[in-house]
């Protein structure tokens, strides 16, 4: 089971506390403010109110043995600094850091963060991509260069098999899956495609965006 400690539950924290709740995670969210800890217990392992920039504090909890320390303090950004660079002096295995801008992002790495998501830009990243195309009905950046897009099947696809229209060779993307209706299932070569089918394909974004003329 992983362990995972969250300093600060609003509402991005409190999300993530969630759902690694969910995803059978052993939480410990910790909080200054005592009507949040209030609302979140309920759903996690463990809550206490305390201050993630109090070196103290953080030693009684014992973060080295965490698995990983997520840092969400959000815009309390001297705090997020504070909090990241103490967790990894105590020992921290696995520190995430959220930040609200690029130069965050770029302190909280300088200040030992292993990774720092980003929220509001990468939803902001996705929408735009998702709304640019009708055919484009979702999107995942992996990193600078490569993504997953969930694209509607193009007319020009249909009743073609997978090495007919060989988009491997031509574009260098993967179709990792097909779904069709409700079932979503790995093409084969000899795969046909059908109107309403959908495609799950990976590759750099440049690429996908050539394939289906986006």
């Amino acid at each position: 089971m992983t362990t995972v400690l969250i300093i600060g539950v609003g509402e991005f924290g409190s999300n993530v506390a969630r759902r690694m709740s969910e995803l059978d995670c052993e939480v410990m969210a910790i909080d200054t403010d005592e009507e949040r800890i209030n609302a979140i217990l309920p759903y996690v392992t463990e809550a206490q109110i305390g201050d993630g920039t109090n070196e103290e504090f953080l030693k009684s909890l014992g973060v080295n043995n965490y698995d990983v320390c997520i840092v969400a303090l959000g815009g309390l950004f001297q705090s997020s600094l504070e909090a990241t660079s103490l967790l990894k002096e105590l020992g921290a295995p696995m520190v995430i850091s959220r930040a609200t801008n690029d130069v965050q992002m770029k302190f909280l790495r300088r200040n030992g963060a292993d990774e720092v998501v980003y929220p509001e830009k990468q939803m902001a990243i996705r929408i735009a991509t998702k709304y640019a195309s009708a055919s484009i009905l979702d999107f995942i950046q992996l990193d600078n260069n490569y993504s997953i897009y969930e694209m509607v099947v193009p007319k020009t696809w249909f009743g073609k098999s997978v090495a007919q229209i060989d988009v491997r060779k031509k574009f260098d993307i993967n179709i990792l899956t097909v779904k069709r209706g409700d079932s979503v299932f790995l093409p084969r070569p000899d795969t046909v495609f059908e109107p309403d089918d959908i495609a799950f394909v990976m590759g750099e974004s440049e690429n996908i965006q050539r394939c289906f003329r986006i």
